[in-house]
């Protein structure tokens, strides 16, 4: 994990956060900005790198969603993880997952970041990463993870990434 963050110090990401703000960043797309194709369906379909800072006193787990609302049929989970330790600040380009996180299947029907595939125009990927007042949510499925999260959350921070395939 030392190596993850040295990493995004050197990308200057963690530096771009307001002070005392949650925020959400990547060393791999700015907000608002083009997701790199690797995290698409047109390569290799991997994660971004997630960093982030200033969460809310009182953290103790995150979880995170990447959610993509311009589905023809409504919103489309890329990845649901949580049980992210409060220690975490970081997941490295490719979603190596700090230890102890848990994911659940997403709408591609498997655990893992699911890939930017969207099959015409731009869409967008909302990455959000929940801080919670809970140590572990133990879901065993979608409908408990949204309604723990929305009992635990003290904080949000989000993340938009466009993609549009060539």
């Amino acid at each position: 994990m030392k190596t993850a963050i040295a990493y995004f110090l050197l990308a200057g990401v963690l530096s771009a956060a307001p002070c005392g703000a949650f925020v959400l960043t990547s060393p791999d797309f700015t907000d608002s900005g083009h997701l790199p194709a690797k995290s698409s369906c047109d390569s290799t379909g991997t994660a971004p790198g997630l960093v982030w800072s200033g969460a809310p006193a009182g953290t103790k787990s995150f979880a995170l969603t990447c959610i993509d609302p311009d589905a023809p049929k409504g919103d489309f989970i890329h990845w649901i993880v949580f049980d992210i330790p409060a220690t975490a600040a970081a997941i490295p380009p490719g979603g190596r997952l700090p230890a102890g996180s848990r994911e659940l299947a997403s709408d591609y029907g498997r655990p893992g970041f699911g890939p930017a595939c969207p099959p015409s125009g731009t869409h967008r990927y909302i990455f959000t990463l929940y801080a919670l007042n809970a140590d572990r949510l133990g879901c065993a499925s979608r409908d408990d993870f949204f309604n723990t999260v929305k009992k635990a959350r003290i904080g949000t921070a989000t993340l938009t990434g466009l993609y549009n395939r060539k």
